[in-house]
């Protein structure tokens, strides 16, 4: 079928995307072929994104707050490989952010 049988041998899956479908199904493309898609047709999810709070003359870039937030959790006693999911509540009146990780960890860092 192949010219070649050993063209296959050397693959290298870190080349592969896959994603499951709502559906539960298994989809795989080259990462290149994913990249040059969403490069032709643009995508939100893959373009640069800068989101930052402003209130009273202050400004708080959301990335830095999340690195608080992952620092302040970790020092919590939540593992690295425990984030699965993060709620973030921003509360500037308050000089407060507070966060809740995987609906059981609580907790706030300043604004």
């Amino acid at each position: 079928m192949y010219k070649n049988q050993n063209q296959f041998d050397k693959i290298d899956i870190v080349n592969f995307t896959i994603t499951i479908t709502s559906k539960g199904e298994l989809k795989m493309a080259r990462k290149s072929s994913v990249k040059r898609a969403l490069e032709a047709t643009g995508s939100f999810v893959s373009a640069q994104k800068n989101i930052v709070v402003q209130f009273q003359n202050r400004d708080r870039n959301t990335d830095e707050l999340l690195k608080q937030i992952k620092e302040d959790a970790l020092s919590k006693g939540v593992s690295e490989a425990d984030f699965a999911k993060v709620d973030v509540y921003i509360k500037p009146e308050e000089n407060k952010v507070f966060y809740v990780i995987n609906d059981e960890v609580n907790g706030c860092i300043d604004f």
